[in-house]
């Protein structure tokens, strides 16, 4: 018998768990016992059904998780027992306590990852990546600027970007403990942390003496705290948003688009999986999800911890 939420598309939480018996273990099958699971801004808004991909109903929520692997069907051949795996997809349904997926619906993944980076594997550090890859030709010593940096993609954008020899510039909320999570980003790499209400003083025109103006900027919050974002960008440079933590429109000014050439950009984790071939798709995973080797190889210059994705979780799937 297994525990599972399960939830219709109302604008308010429901809040019942319903036990469902597990399904027989087909011979593409594999059984799993899940081990931990995250909360996402993208789970809620699935739940609400202002998300672009819902499940057919009923369905059960989480889109991230870890689970190990308890028994596979006769065909199996990539996983087997006491492996863990994560979602290969959105929309799995992970907040439950054990099921029966398809082998195609897990990815197998080392298992001497910390619990909780191994949870949050599948969508924040490969969101983190494809954005700094895909949207401008980044070389060691460019510059990247992101707000919600305390986010769980904000902390891995920190990490790879200085394990690729790229500088950071990582805007927060103004907060009583702010020293602690300056501290904190600049342990994982962080170059640069400003608040938002140090981002919009006339003296940042200083401090842009001694960095270059940033090449891409990423965006997780959208309203001012994104218009603070494109007003620092380099020209020709490029914002990707791929978040709205507050709610409110990317405003750019007419003057920005034309005289800066600055681009617009949108980054949706689950439409770049449909847009790439699967053997795209196993690059992708072979570079982010053995991300120990980052950590392992201390290629920066802030020798950044192995990737660590504690915190807030705010990016969609």
């Amino acid at each position: 018998m297994a525990e599972s939420w399960h939830g219709r598309h109302f604008s308010r939480v429901p809040q019942w768990l319903k036990n469902l018996e597990l399904a027989a273990v087909g011979g593409s099958d594999v059984h799993v016992k899940m081990l931990a699971a995250p909360i996402n801004p993208s789970d809620i808004n699935m739940i609400q059904g202002n998300y672009g991909l819902l499940p057919k109903l009923p369905a059960v929520g989480g889109n991230e998780g870890v689970g190990q692997v308890v028994a596979v069907g006769g065909s199996v051949t990539g996983v087997k027992p006491g492996d863990w795996v994560i979602p290969a997809n959105a929309g799995l349904g992970t907040w439950r306590t054990e099921a029966v997926f398809s082998e195609e619906a897990v990815i197998s993944i080392p298992s001497d990852l910390p619990l909780q980076s191994a949870a949050t594997l599948s969508v924040n550090p490969c969101t983190a990546y494809r954005m700094l890859m895909d949207f401008e030709q980044l070389q060691p010593g460019d510059c990247v600027i992101q707000n919600a940096s305390n986010s769980g993609v904000g902390q891995a954008v920190i990490q790879i970007a200085a394990a690729l020899g790229l500088r950071t510039i990582n805007v927060v909320r103004d907060r009583p403990d702010f020293q602690k999570l300056t501290d904190r980003l600049k342990s994982l790499g962080a170059e640069h942390v400003l608040t938002e209400e140090e981002l919009r003083k006339p003296e940042m025109k200083n401090f842009f003496k001694d960095m270059p103006p940033p090449r891409l900027a990423l965006n997780c919050v959208g309203g001012k705290s994104s218009t603070e974002l494109l007003r620092h960008l380099a020209p020709g440079g490029t914002m990707v948003t791929y978040g709205g933590m507050a709610k409110q429109p990317v405003i750019a000014s007419v003057s920005q688009l034309i005289f800066k050439d600055l681009k617009l950009r949108g980054f949706w984790l689950s439409q770049w999986k449909q847009d790439h071939s699967p053997e795209e798709e196993d690059t992708k995973r072979g570079e982010v999800s053995c991300s120990r080797s980052h950590s392992r190889q201390q290629i920066s210059r802030q020798k950044p911890a192995p990737l660590t994705l504690s915190g807030h979780h705010t990016s969609q799937s």
